[in-house]
């Protein structure tokens, strides 16, 4: 019959509805392989960054011992000379004390010296004083 029904051509796939699926899975497929690539690449990145951080910790360490060290080297020889000032400011220290000390007493034996004139007087002035008169 001229008119066909439900036979054999309605059980044949459309092709052109058979082609957007096999596009559609061959994009899917795409998809998840860009997907796991795109994984596999952050995984790779954190990995980078991580060794980044700790090749980056091992240098600013090595620089820090590097800049205490020459700060070290610098600040001996200006410890050596404060050493020697200190030194000798200690020693000049010393010897101001003794002469303070000196000073002390040679104050110590003027008053005294002082107060046995002053003494000396006050006897000559009462002895003298019966004479006078």
């Amino acid at each position: 019959s001229p008119r066909q029904g439900p036979g054999p051509a309605a059980e044949r796939p459309d092709p052109s509805r058979l082609r957007p699926h096999v596009v559609l899975a061959q994009e899917n497929t795409q998809i998840r392989d860009l997907q796991q690539e795109n994984r596999e690449l952050w995984v790779s990145l954190e990995e980078h960054q991580d060794a980044l951080e700790l090749i980056m910790s091992k240098y600013r360490k090595q620089m820090l011992q590097l800049l205490e060290g020459r700060k070290r080297e610098e600040a001996e020889p200006v410890l050596k000379v404060h050493q020697a000032n200190s030194g000798e400011i200690e020693s000049q220290i010393d010897r101001i004390c003794e002469m303070g000390e000196v000073m002390r007493k040679a104050v110590q034996v003027d008053d005294e010296q002082f107060f046995k004139v002053q003494e000396k007087l006050a006897q000559l002035e009462v002895r003298t004083e019966p004479i006078a008169e």
